[in-house]
């Protein structure tokens, strides 16, 4: 086995103080560090203890209920149950809204040179906002034409289009609106 040769410093060598310096600001740095750390402690200490408070007033207290309380209070769950069911009816129709048909109408009255960008639909008024793009007008009358005639739209009306002057192309951005029936 190889000896190894260290060398240790001896006590003939210097230290620099700019060594020195370097581990009082490092001693600074970690007492700013401890500092700031109790700081943020004790701020968090006085918000945890805040809301334990703020909860505790929140806490219904324990009183004897009269009839007419516990009435009031059933009247109240009531009300807040016929909003919930209110809410649940209004979620089932988005449900139940016909995607299929409609995504299926509308496939089949689109073609390459018509791009759809947006299809709102409204479920309360039954009716549906698309809009796009279309190379021409030809194309886009077309496509509105296609729609009046499936069996699933009614009332399909262009509500608004514009000429994109600053493309080459001059495509036309167009909004319409048309209103859907129930197939059985």
């Amino acid at each position: 086995m190889r000896r190894l040769r260290l060398k240790f410093p001896n006590g003939g060598q210097q230290v620099h103080s700019i060594e020195y310096l370097l581990l009082l600001f490092g001693i600074l740095v970690l007492a700013g560090v401890f500092y700031q750390f109790k700081q943020v402690s004790e701020e968090a200490n006085y918000w945890t203890i805040r809301v334990e408070r703020l909860e505790k007033r929140q806490q219904p207290k324990v009183t004897h209920r009269t009839r007419s309380s516990s009435r009031n209070r059933e009247r109240d769950i009531s009300q807040e149950i016929q909003k919930e069911i209110v809410k649940a009816n209004v979620i089932l129709g988005q449900i139940n809204l016909p995607w299929e048909a409609l995504f299926d109408a509308i496939e089949h009255a689109s073609n390459e040179d018509v791009a759809l960008m947006t299809l709102q639909p409204s479920v309360d008024s039954q009716s549906l906002r698309v809009g796009g793009e279309a190379r021409n007008m030809s194309e886009l009358l077309d496509f509105v034409e296609a729609l009046e005639r499936d069996i699933i739209f009614k009332n399909v009306h262009l509500l608004n289009y514009k000429i994109k002057l600053d493309n080459p192309h001059r495509p036309i951005i167009f909004l319409l609106t048309a209103s859907w029936i129930e197939v059985s």
